[in-house]
């Protein structure tokens, strides 16, 4: 396969088969995350190769987020179990950690260069046969997250992604063509 089919097959995966990730594969990944361009070569990443404990911590974080906009309480403790439960089962789930820069304009470049990494990793996670599912949002920043996954004060969680072997493919979404997105500047 190559980039370019790498790239249009890639998809966002929500159900994994029950077979494990092995180490040797997410290895792999890792190794294909900090070849991505970096200014200065800081290489701001960090990875967290999370285990059953630490999915289930992100898991009751991100489940008492959700629980708290639903009014019935049974069903808020239903939604909260659930998540919680669906977390631990994932086959795989890495934690993409930055290094935070005091000066605000490496700081961007080394968002910038950590998310080319998680790039990298999404498609090298397609090439062996590998689905993801990239994570982000505000539970990136929950303190309850950080203490479970032993952040430094200097050290960002940026995203989260699960990895396993898809169960379906799912159908590409429409997207504008290029041609209708871009100028041409003489």
């Amino acid at each position: 396969m190559n980039v370019y089919e790498a790239i249009l097959t890639r998809r966002s995966i929500k159900r994994f088969a029950d077979r494990a990730v092995t180490r040797a594969e997410l290895e792999r990944l890792l190794d294909a995350a900090i070849q991505a361009p970096n200014h200065r070569m800081t290489q701001p990443w960090r990875f967290l190769v999370l285990g059953p404990e630490a999915r289930r911590a992100y898991g009751r974080t991100l489940g008492s987020r959700k629980a708290a906009k639903v009014a019935d309480p049974a069903a808020a403790e239903l939604v909260a179990r659930n998540i919680e439960e669906d977390y631990v089962a994932l086959p795989a789930m890495i934690g993409v950690v930055m290094q935070v820069d005091p000066n605000p304009q490496d700081r961007e470049e080394d968002y910038a260069a950590t998310y080319m990494g998680v790039d990298n990793l999404l498609l090298q996670a397609v090439e062996l046969g590998l689905g993801t599912h990239l994570r982000t949002g505000a539970v990136m920043d929950d303190p309850r997250v950080r203490q479970a996954f032993q952040l430094p004060d200097d050290q960002r969680l940026v995203a989260i992604v699960q990895v396993g072997y898809p169960l379906e493919q799912p159908q590409p979404k429409p997207r504008r063509p290029a041609t209708e997105l871009t100028r041409w500047l003489p």
